[in-house]
């Protein structure tokens, strides 16, 4: 999607087991580049952990979504207080692109100047089954609106209520 101005919020399945979803963010390359690749920054809106920047590199993320809301929810049945996730680096080129595994999977996150703006493209590919679908959709979305407000300098908001409506309207949006 190129068009700015039909950028919607709402990921897209491009492929069946392919998630795609954007968002238009206010502020520098490197300071989205920054959000992605620090680890306190990242921890702010995705996950903490330790990212070796080139390709090959080790890396972590630790997720504690509890702690990315001032909100204080209960969380869905089956979430831990935090998970992780060991990956490597497969692309990468400062302050444009960035390749991982995940699991079984890959994740791009790709950023192109749009203005005084950054478009960030996030693909989420070979998830494994439809449940991955929907809850990787849910989650790239709730965590990205979180990036959006703390670029922002607003309150993100509750994260585990948005994610629950997230997965319920994925559900009904993407393709059985």
């Amino acid at each position: 999607m190129n068009d700015v101005a039909t950028l919607s919020d709402y990921g897209v399945q491009t492929a069946p087991a392919t998630v795609r979803i954007q968002r238009l963010l206010p502020g520098t390359m490197e300071r989205v580049w920054a959000y992605l690749t620090q680890s306190d920054l990242r921890r702010q809106w995705l996950a903490s952990g330790p990212m070796d920047l080139k390709v090959g590199g080790a890396m972590e993320l630790v997720w504690r979504n509890d702690d990315l809301s001032p909100h204080q929810e209960t969380r869905p049945p089956g979430m831990e207080a935090e998970h992780s996730m060991k990956s490597h680096i497969t692309r990468i080129d400062p302050p444009r692109l960035l390749t991982f595994d995940w699991n079984s999977g890959e994740v791009t996150f790709e950023l192109e100047p749009k203005g005084g703006d950054v478009l960030l493209t996030v693909t989420h590919r070979r998830l494994p089954d439809r449940n991955a679908l929907l809850s990787v959709s849910a989650g790239w979305h709730a965590h990205l609106d979180v990036l959006a407000a703390r670029l922002a300098d607003r309150d993100p908001g509750p994260f585990w209520s948005a994610w629950t409506r997230l997965r319920t309207e994925y559900d009904e949006r993407l393709a059985p």
